[in-house]
């Protein structure tokens, strides 16, 4: 429906911001990842927008980043998350620490988010297997500590394609040094995994 937004910033009263779009004051609703990146009040703006309808509300919802719009829209479709939970999440963590923690299955890590316990990052773990690809993050490997490998990505696409799972792919990763090549990091991790 409305998908980008462009206009003055207005205003930023946590979560949620004022953005003035050719006369038009839109109200969204941001994640503190995105806040930390807005200009200050009265300069140009452009996020990516996610829009809700309900019964009682017409929400906006912006980023500043496609993979955080994504995060939101994958948490929104998990029974009994809210927006308002996913924005919370969001905020807490970033894309990349989710992708992790779902391919980790740490639930510890989520319970650090505000109004997230034990028993609902269980549920989330178990209902988001699968659709946070640790790769599509944004390179989930070199921004969270798998690995300060460059080709992270490429060696953890391999992994996956021989059949090893999220979690293994990624504990193997850990391993391998920054300044290998493909193949080579490949080789390392394969070999971590037939020691484990």
């Amino acid at each position: 429906m409305i998908g980008r937004i462009q206009g003055l910033l207005i205003q930023k009263n946590p979560p949620r911001i004022l953005v003035d779009c050719h006369g038009v004051g839109y109200e969204i609703d941001v994640p503190m990842s995105t806040l930390y990146q807005l200009p200050e009040n009265g300069q140009q703006v452009t996020l990516l927008t996610h829009f809700v309808v309900r019964e009682d509300a017409q929400l906006l919802f912006g980023f500043a980043t496609e993979s955080e719009r994504e995060a939101f829209k994958t948490l929104i479709k998990i029974s009994g998350v809210g927006a308002r939970t996913a924005l919370a999440i969001l905020s807490g963590m970033s894309v990349a620490d989710i992708a992790q923690a779902v391919a980790l299955q740490e639930s510890a890590r989520l319970t650090t988010v505000p109004g997230i316990g034990k028993k609902t990052a269980e549920r989330l773990l178990l209902e988001l297997k699968g659709k946070f690809s640790v790769d599509s993050s944004s390179s989930a490997g070199a921004s969270s500590g798998v690995s300060g490998n460059s080709n992270a990505s490429e060696i953890l696409q391999a992994l996956l394609a021989l059949g090893y799972s999220d979690k293994e792919a990624v504990l193997a990763l850990k391993n391998t040094p920054a300044e290998l090549s493909v193949s080579d990091g490949i080789r390392m991790a394969l070999k971590t995994l037939s020691k484990g």
